[in-house]
């Protein structure tokens, strides 16, 4: 396997010495590009244009050929796995992911399952081929799953939701079906990633995007004690390199030292939270990733800069950074704006050392 040409993303995240801070966006490949929306305008719908792989390819590389980014992300979406343990995922316009069948009963949950990734999801894995192949060792490749946590809330609510009731009421009634589910999806977790990692993903990213709505006492229990195992598990090298992991919970700052210790290289950040005091309290055990605000890209050019200056100059010139958002882009965003933050962000470290 010939070397990457640009390997400073899988660097910082293993906290080594980099000429400057490496970035990408969470959802940089969607609806603010125009290109994206003419793919998925061909595509049909949301779910072909993720379960046909040279469209999830094209769309992958789209923000690559318009920024200079130090990674992709595969294209995909988190709900691929619960798809695959068919609980019936749909798209209804206007209202996000739903369910048909999501896991109210009893029996439901005891017959739940974990997919074997290559049949069921080898769209995925043909996918992650295909991307690697295009990309041809110009920047890594980043492969990502939900955490157990944050698939079980949609297994369990049927969709997006505002006050997490189905998933909080098991929590608090029968918390022996809910570590059921959440058992099992990190089996389907462990078994999705690793096949990426194998299928030719450099690194791995665990969304955790609902942790944040519990207590502390419940985050460590039906989150973060899932994600450890999870971490525990992946394949640590392949191809002669490292694969490195992050794990992200928006809302999680209250518990970063507890993420920090979960064995994952990296540790995402949303807005919330002061980069600099974050980078103090987990004292160089893990990497940072994050954490511009994704609103702050509504701003003026000028402010973007000053926005991203704000986040290099709180962290420092200190190895293990890598500036991404707090959440994912905004469909609102002007691509030109992007173009201004990856701008400000490269320059920004090789200013300093030049000065």
């Amino acid at each position: 396997m010939s070397a990457l040409k640009n390997d400073t993303f899988l660097r910082a995240l293993l906290r080594q010495p980099t000429d400057y801070t490496p970035l990408w966006l969470m959802r940089q490949a969607g609806r603010y590009l125009p290109e994206y929306n003419a793919t998925r305008a061909r595509a049909g719908d949301f779910l072909t244009l993720c379960k046909t792989p040279d469209l999830a390819t094209e769309v992958t590389l789209q923000p690559l050929a318009r920024y200079p980014l130090d990674a992709a992300i595969l294209f995909s979406d988190i709900l691929t796995v619960p798809d695959a343990m068919g609980l019936g995922l749909y798209f209804a316009p206007g209202e996000g992911p739903r369910f048909e069948r999501p896991l109210r009963d009893e029996w439901e949950i005891r017959d739940l399952s974990a997919p074997d990734p290559n049949d069921k999801l080898g769209y995925v894995m043909d996918a992650v081929r295909s991307i690697r192949r295009a990309l041809d060792n110009s920047v890594p490749l980043i492969g990502f799953s939900g955490s157990p946590y944050t698939l079980a809330c949609y297994m369990i609510e049927g969709g997006s939701s505002d006050d997490y009731r189905h998933i909080k009421t098991m929590l608090y009634s029968r918390p022996d079906l809910l570590h059921r589910i959440l058992e099992v999806t990190t089996r389907a977790v462990i078994d999705y990633l690793n096949a990426q990692i194998e299928a030719g993903a450099q690194a791995v990213m665990i969304f955790d995007s609902w942790g944040g709505s519990l207590t502390p006492h419940a985050y460590r229990e039906f989150s973060l004690s899932y994600m450890e195992r999870i971490v525990a598990a992946l394949i640590q090298e392949r191809d002669g390199r490292r694969v490195p992991s992050i794990v992200f919970t928006k809302g999680g700052g209250n518990w970063l030292e507890a993420m920090a210790a979960i064995g994952a290289d990296a540790v995402g950040l949303d807005w919330s939270t002061d980069i600099g005091e974050a980078r103090r309290r987990v004292n160089g055990k893990v990497a940072l990733q994050g954490n511009l605000d994704p609103n702050a890209l509504h701003g003026s050019a000028d402010n973007i800069r000053i926005e991203a200056a704000r986040i290099l100059d709180a962290y420092g010139n200190h190895p293990g950074h890598v500036f991404n958002l707090g959440h994912g882009i905004s469909q609102f965003t002007d691509p030109a704006k992007v173009g201004v933050l990856v701008e400000a962000v490269h320059n920004h470290r090789r200013a300093l050392q030049a000065a």
